[in-house]
């Protein structure tokens, strides 16, 4: 990726002079064979050749016309065409392309950071009959390469093209996507293309031209900064060289490699003792600053299971591992956010002691196995339980990576906006589907008006109109809490609530669906569900979908107790599973939170706490995970959190 920024002006460059002097007539990489052009649109299609050059584009039995302009560039619009195809596009200059197998239906745009590039690969295991009957040839994706870019380019990289999805190609289609474009077509039965346009970790300014930034100095000042290729390219090196100095020592010096720790035959009575899952700090080993750590733990196989094909399952790794079965290298992980399943052939299996060996690559002190994930060996649906003792030695101990000295350019203003997005911009869309803020967790309030901007300037460069812009709420993250307090993740989900003031947006709110241990939580299945509700009532203008949970709208005190009043409460309010509503904080002037009761009735939640004689305001599920929070409508949908005092 790095080698390609280096050029990427260059390149850019050259492209636009071969433009001016070759005759043949190009296409972005985009427009191309088996692609989703959307319904009932003047579609726009372009592409390049000479100055003046005519080009002239049959679709449908209809012919289009029109010039290259000085610059090379030419661009036409199609007239609005119903749901169908496989249809040919013909398209004629000096020399002449056909673009087969096109649908038009629906194109959603997918974008945002790691869940929504979180794909079905990741939860194989989970979805495994969902993956088994996937084929379906009207469900395509187009996946666009990550890379990062600080100055406008012709084109996005994508090395797989529009593909439709089956078992095998379903691996690299985004999750959430997925299942949110599986439930629109199973609705209404029209192709849905989707644009897979994310990047791991990207924050909201990245995804934002340099232009749309000024109301936000800093991020402005640093992207103008970055538009200098020898200051980026000065960085990369620095970057690359702190890296490879860190992780090659690492590797050179691991006793584990060169003493070939990994092998059944290897002697290790001097090993230590552990209990594992957890971190190096809980589990006694506090010394562990960075490095390697390779754990080691035998079990014993039946006759029965001998031979027989395995899956291993090692939760989450903290940072990166190898695994091995009975000395031989069975999977690898570089991070720590994907789930290691890893399948064990039969021949690796064998009656009595089998060993695993595991080689963790921490980059410092919080390296170790997640909690609350699962560790096990499944043999034909039995399940051989991995938690416990486990042996361990350290192959080299160092000083830990200091990863705030990177620049981490996927992370800088503008870099997602040139490196993948600009290029697209303007490929008819039926809307746009977004899953990010963890990215900006940091800093919510900033997010009150910077997630506003990036909408603004999307629907702006897009020229389409208020299209509509669905998004996931934050999910539930990190440990529950005992007592009402401050979370940034309850105020990024609060910012994310205030853009709905927007025309044509929606959110899905999912505070019911993470994991405390995980940012990545893997049902995927009901984010893309409530996505399509949502989608139902803002794109397919279907009013009478309840397509969200109960929102806060207003209260009211009356004596000591505080009465909310919610919009989108549906058939009417709820408490899931029954019992005491949960998650209510109430507090009087001097601010200070204490637990609340709180009841339904009729539409409203009356709120109060018998040691609080004047109220002034309310919290509900304000935590970064708010356990217990149980407030729904009767369509099952969950309450957002809220907080009556500003």
């Amino acid at each position: 990726m790095n080698n390609k920024y280096i050029f990427l002006n260059i390149i850019s460059f050259f492209c636009l002079v071969c433009l001016s002097v070759n005759s043949e007539v190009k296409l972005p990489c985009f427009i191309n064979n088996g692609m989703v052009l959307q319904r009932d649109l003047n579609v726009p299609v372009w592409g390049w050749a000479t100055a003046g050059e005519k080009v002239q584009l049959e679709f449908k039995g209809k012919t289009y016309n029109t010039a290259a302009d000085a610059s090379g560039k030419w661009k036409l619009k199609l007239k609005p065409s119903k749901a169908g195809g496989p249809y040919e596009m013909i398209i004629k200059g000096k020399n002449s392309i056909t673009i087969k197998d096109i649908l038009i239906g629906d194109v959603w745009f997918c974008s945002g950071q790691s869940n929504m590039a979180f794909d079905m690969s990741a939860v194989a295991d989970k979805y495994a009959i969902e993956i088994a009957s996937s084929e379906n040839t009207q469900i395509r994706q187009l996946l666009v390469n990550r890379k990062f870019g600080f100055n406008a380019t012709l084109d996005v990289d994508t090395d797989l093209g529009w593909q439709s999805v089956n078992p095998q190609t379903i691996q690299k289609f985004t999750a959430v996507g997925y299942f949110f474009a599986k439930e629109i077509y199973k609705k209404y039965k029209i192709p849905i293309g989707l644009i897979n346009c994310s990047y791991p970790g990207s924050p909201a300014q990245s995804w934002i031209n340099e232009s749309a930034l000024k109301p936000f100095p800093s991020y402005y000042s640093k992207a103008k900064e970055y538009k200098d290729t020898v200051i980026v390219n000065r960085k990369i090196r620095h970057d690359k060289a702190i890296k490879d100095n860190w992780y090659n020592n690492v590797k050179q010096n691991d006793w584990g490699i060169q003493e070939k720790w990994f092998s059944p035959d290897f002697n290790y009575k001097e090993w230590g003792s552990i209990i594992l899952p957890g971190f190096w700090l809980n589990v006694g080993l506090k010394d562990m600053t960075g490095g390697i750590v390779w754990l080691k733990k035998d079990i014993d196989i039946p006759a029965s299971f001998a031979g027989k094909n395995a899956t291993l399952y090692l939760g989450n790794i903290v940072t990166g591992d190898s695994t091995y079965f009975n000395g031989l290298k069975v999977g690898s992980i570089s991070h720590r956010y994907s789930s290691r399943v890893y399948k064990i052939n039969g021949k690796l299996l064998k009656e009595g002691k089998n060993t695993i060996v595991v080689r963790v690559l921490y980059e410092n002190a919080e390296g170790g196995f997640v909690k609350d994930k699962p560790y096990k060996l499944v043999i034909d649906g039995t399940s051989i339980d991995l938690s416990g003792n486990w042996q361990f030695k350290t192959g080299i101990k160092v000083k830990p990576f200091q990863s705030e000295n990177l620049t981490t350019f996927s992370f800088q203003p503008t870099s997602m906006y040139y490196g993948m997005l600009s290029p697209l911009i303007g490929y008819g869309i039926k809307g746009v589907i977004w899953y990010q803020g963890e990215g900006n967790c940091w800093n919510p309030k900033e997010y009150q008006s910077l997630f506003p901007a990036l909408i603004y300037s999307w629907r702006s460069e897009w020229k389409q109109g208020n299209y509509p812009f669905l998004y996931v709420q934050l999910a539930n993250l990190n440990p529950p809490v005992n007592e009402p307090g401050e979370s940034n993740l309850a105020a990024l989900q609060e910012a994310q609530s205030m853009t709905l003031s927007l025309p044509h947006t929606g959110m899905a709110v999912i505070n019911d669906i993470g994991e405390w241990n995980d940012v990545h939580p893997t049902n995927k299945l009901d984010v893309g569900k409530r996505l399509a509700l949502i989608a139902e009532k803002v794109a397919y203008n279907i009013n009478e979908v309840v397509s969200s949970g109960p929102i806060y709208r207003k209260m009211k005190i009356e004596g000591n107790k505080i009465i909310i009043t919610f919009s989108n409460i549906g058939s009417g309010l709820v408490v899931k599973g029954g019992g005491d509503l949960k998650q209510f904080a109430i507090a009087g002037s001097d601010k200070k939170f204490v637990w609340a009761k709180a009841t339904i009735v009729g539409n409203k939640v009356i709120v109060w706490n018998d040691k609080i004689i004047f109220p002034v305001s309310v919290r509900y599920a304000w935590a970064d995970n708010p356990q217990g929070a149980n407030l729904y409508n009767r369509e099952g949908l969950p309450t957002s959190c809220f907080r009556t005092d500003k």
